[in-house]
């Protein structure tokens, strides 16, 4: 039997590992110092994997990564480890002719360098399977994983201004394609500019708008919803409870978790309420989507100490998503409801 001292021991000893693994965060003087920097990484023979969780962001931001290194490398191949639903996503995919492949296709081994875009390792069970060679990201630094270099700048509002910057320092003209792909990725990740975002997504923005496609643009953002979804808008409508200005709605067993996402983005344009929570179960796992106006409120904070010892959370401070595993929660998918989900969030409103 184990002791409890032991169990200390052990906690403390993962506790150090896990700080020894701390980010190392280079500050580089200039754009140019940082591209310079990440080329360093790549040798001509090397063949490279681009993992996403795609989204808008994550797929325009590898998109321009391969733009960026296919002739330095011998080979660049963009893979997913989730199922592309939202139908948006869907259109970006088609309409782009996006070049991806799911995750399950992959052999690692046959991959000489790996790249992380727009995530860290910590936000993805499988992505800490791995050791990445380079991490760019604009969420909020986590800890627990390090990589040889490491572009982490939370101020911007997207990962998409970021590899813009990137382009625009090797002097490299992005195409119709990916500049149109970095436009949406920008507007999905600030909220159109109405989320917390820097000049320089501003000037990305402005840059790129002269070289996309206003068409394909507007039929991707027209792609919203399927009509066989609508049926979890009147479940979540049923569902809604009211605290204090807070939403709540427990949608039930979702066939992806976007749909959720869509409904609680509907919610958030509800006057006089201040927070959102949206939740579904997929795969024996909640989801939980979180959404607020960001002012005096941190959703990203709320969402990693309500659901981060039980799972994976966090976000920016306007909206952040939780997945835990139903049975940490000691619940199955048919006990869960509303109720269930104000029980676990209102006792850390009371704080």
């Amino acid at each position: 039997m184990v002791s409890k001292n032991q169990k200390n021991n052990k906690s403390q000893k993962n506790n150090e590992e896990k700080k020894a693994l701390e980010p190392k965060i280079v500050r580089f003087k200039s754009n140019r110092e940082r591209v310079k920097t990440l080329l360093s990484q790549f040798k001509k023979d090397d063949r490279v994997l681009i993992l996403i969780w795609a989204d808008p962001d994550s797929m325009a931001s590898a998109l321009a990564m391969k733009r960026l290194i296919r002739q330095r490398v011998s080979e660049v191949t963009i893979a997913h480890v989730n199922e592309i639903r939202r139908v948006n996503n869907l259109a970006m995919v088609k309409l782009l002719k996006i070049p991806l492949v799911k995750w399950r296709q992959v052999k690692v081994s046959e991959y000489t360098k790996k790249i992380l875009i727009d995530s860290q390792p910590s936000h993805n069970a499988e992505f800490q399977k791995l050791d990445f060679d380079v991490v760019i990201d604009h969420h909020p630094l986590t800890n627990g994983w390090n990589a040889p270099f490491i572009d982490i700048r939370p101020e911007y509002g997207a990962t998409s201004s970021m590899m813009t910057e990137y382009l625009r320092t090797l002097k490299i003209k992005p195409s119709v394609v990916l500049a149109t792909a970095l436009i949406y990725g920008i507007k999905t990740d600030t909220n159109n500019f109405e989320k917390e975002c820097t000049l320089q997504d501003v000037l990305c923005f402005q840059y790129l708008f002269k070289r996309m496609n206003r068409h394909l643009l507007h039929k991707i953002e027209a792609s919203d919803i399927r009509r066989s979804e609508l049926k979890y808008f009147r479940k979540a409508f049923e569902e809604v409870k009211i605290r204090k200005q807070r939403l709540f709605s427990h949608v039930g067993k979702v066939p992806n978790p976007d749909i959720l996402v869509v409904i609680a983005d509907f919610f958030n344009h509800v006057h006089e309420i201040g927070w959102v929570f949206i939740s579904g179960e997929y795969r024996e796992r909640l989801i939980v989507i979180i959404r607020c106006d960001g002012y005096r409120k941190d959703a990203g904070k709320l969402a990693q100490r309500v659901f981060g010892n039980l799972g994976f959370a966090g976000g920016h401070r306007e909206k952040a998503r939780a997945e835990v595993p139903l049975e940490k929660l000691n619940q199955n998918a048919n006990q869960f409801t509303t109720r269930s989900l104000i029980r676990i969030l209102e006792k850390h409103f009371r704080r």
